[in-house]
């Protein structure tokens, strides 16, 4: 099972966006039960990382993690939000 970190400044409001539409990609990929998804703060980021086989952010974060990093913002413009998921899949390895 993959884990996936979604996280936004508050943990919130567009960790919340992000993760419903990311979801709802998984599910109709048929790829759901493959993986579980989470969401945090941005500022726990670090110190969560290394649970974790992804990360998804929908604000700006520069840090160098040990994971994959996926900017997520196309989850709440909708601008490129395919692209994003195929970037999800991909760096997950299940596709």
């Amino acid at each position: 099972m993959k884990k996936i970190l979604i996280a936004c400044g508050a943990g919130i409001a567009t960790s919340t966006v992000a993760l419903n539409k990311l979801q709802d990609a998984l599910k109709e990929r048929g790829l759901l039960n493959q993986v579980t998804l989470h969401q945090t703060t941005v500022a726990e980021l670090a110190s969560k990382a290394n649970e974790y086989d992804l990360i998804v952010t929908t604000t700006n974060f520069t840090k160098e993690l040990n994971i994959p990093v996926v900017k997520g913002l196309s989850f709440i413009t909708n601008v490129g939000k395919e692209k994003t998921i195929e970037e999800v899949i991909t760096k997950l390895g299940l596709k």
